[in-house]
């Protein structure tokens, strides 16, 4: 089974492509070397019949008679070159070569001739050429094609020398990577396992290999660390809805139950009903918070996206909350600007923001507080900024007042549901903003809080200095 694993491997798949590459690659080469050998070899040989019947040419009949019976051997198949003299009728004279080669003509060029054609004198193919001499005589001059022959062969087993073993080498290390990766991948298979039969704290192998497997094993990882998380977060929300919905619902039962054992008139059957009324309607308000909130990060409202004016939203949510605020002797004030900054995003949604943040800072400021909301650009960015003279949120609980249900110990005597700042950051992180929460410092017994809503640069349509 793992034997043949390993060789349906991807490493091991790709090596045998790697030495198919390598043996194309070798047979190229030694196609093209051949040919390029095979052309300059041709042309060497005829330079050099061509310079040697040049010399030979400028003889005397004597002495060309006898350089060429010196030069002459009885059996022309071991020989390289051929050298014969023939008298005017082409008749046999002295030299290697018995008769004429058919189809050799005397025009001083260099002909290619083969065996058969010099009378199975030779067993090879020649490049000949035909010169006259002095004497009304002809000079034949040939060089054997055996060198390209040998040339060939050794080329030949060079190649196969050379090849067999790198393609054994080869075969080999695919071998043995293909078993060092099948191994890792059986190791991250059984972790695998572990993780679907329940245990989330299983994680893949980490080594010190920086490879692509070892980056896929972290990224894996990291997606296991995240999945905890959520999963973790979903337990805990599951808690906390339990917990505060349980609270109500107690309450109704409890105030149901003495309305039912009591003989209570019909007014104060009415105040019961009211006051159940209120109980269920705080618990549906944590329902719909929570439904709303998975919605937005479900990016299903998106396609209400359209070109926000952030000074008119502004405007409008003054308008609403300064009757609220003078009622509880707070000053809420915006700055105007002459030029507006707009935003790409979603109008109600982001109304839904500044009212949740206006609403929590006059919530959470005591009476002679200030509350202030303007808008700004900081660089390429677009600021909406809400701050406050109250309470404020200390430094280690600023990550944690986003998270569903968190409730601060300096506020848990002011009712609400914690779901809030949860709603406002899934607005934001829906527009591609950024909430950071500030200290507004005015003085240290009221430090209050300033929320700044910063808008990246692909999301401001129109800024104004």
């Amino acid at each position: 089974m793992f034997r043949n694993e390993l060789f349906r491997t991807a490493t091991f798949r790709l090596t045998l492509a790697v030495v198919a590459a390598m043996i194309g690659s070798a047979a190229l080469q030694f196609f093209f070397g051949y040919s390029q050998a095979n052309v300059f070899e041709a042309k060497r040989s005829d330079l050099l019949l061509l310079r040697e019947a040049g010399i030979l040419q400028r003889e005397t009949p004597a002495a060309l008679e006898q350089q060429v019976r010196d030069s002459a051997t009885d059996d022309l198949r071991i020989i390289m070159n051929a050298t014969t003299l023939f008298d005017a009728g082409q008749h046999y004279i002295v030299g290697d070569l018995h008769s004429w080669p058919t189809g050799l003509v005397a025009d001083g060029r260099v002909h290619v001739v083969a065996p058969e054609a010099t009378g199975g004198s030779s067993a090879t193919v020649l490049r000949m050429v035909a010169v006259g001499v002095p004497g009304g005589r002809y000079l034949v001059l040939g060089r054997s094609r055996q060198m390209r022959t040998e040339l060939r062969l050794m080329m030949r087993h060079s190649m196969l020398v050379s090849i067999v073993p790198t393609v054994l080498f080869a075969l080999i290390t695919g071998i043995i990577l293909s078993h060092r990766a099948l191994s890792r991948v059986k190791v991250m298979h059984e972790a695998i396992d572990r993780i679907m039969e329940g245990d989330l704290h299983e994680r893949l192998p980490a080594g010190r290999q920086n490879d692509d497997l070892q980056r896929l094993a972290g990224s894996v990882n990291r997606m296991l660390d995240r999945l905890e998380q959520l999963l973790d977060e979903i337990r805990d929300v599951g808690n906390d809805i339990a917990h505060d919905l349980r609270t109500p619902l107690a309450r109704v039962r409890a105030r149901l139950d003495r309305a039912l054992n009591a003989d209570h008139s019909a007014e104060a059957l009415r105040n019961v009903i009211a006051r159940t009324i209120d109980d269920l309607d705080q618990s549906f308000a944590i329902i719909t918070a929570l439904l709303r909130i998975g919605e937005i990060e479900n990016g299903r409202r998106r396609a209400g996206f359209g070109t926000v004016d952030l000074d008119a939203l502004v405007a409008d949510i003054v308008d609403l909350y300064e009757p609220i605020a003078e009622t509880k002797g707070i000053i809420l004030a915006c700055a105007a600007r002459e030029v507006p900054i707009k935003v790409q995003g979603d109008r109600d949604l982001l109304i839904e923001v500044l009212a949740n943040l206006v609403d929590n800072a006059i919530k959470f400021t005591p009476g002679g507080g200030r509350v202030e909301i303007h808008t700004a650009m900081d660089g390429e960015c677009a600021l909406l900024q809400v701050s406050d003279t109250g309470i404020g949120i200390p430094a280690a609980e600023r990550k944690a007042v986003t998270g569903r249900f968190y409730r601060s110990d300096k506020s848990r005597h002011i009712p609400g549901s914690g779901l809030g700042l949860s709603l406002v950051s899934a607005i934001v992180a829906l527009h591609h903003a950024r909430l950071d929460i500030t200290p507004t410092r005015v003085h240290e017994r009221m430090p209050g809080v300033t929320m700044n809503i910063i808008f990246p640069p692909f999301c401001v349509v129109q800024a104004g200095n």
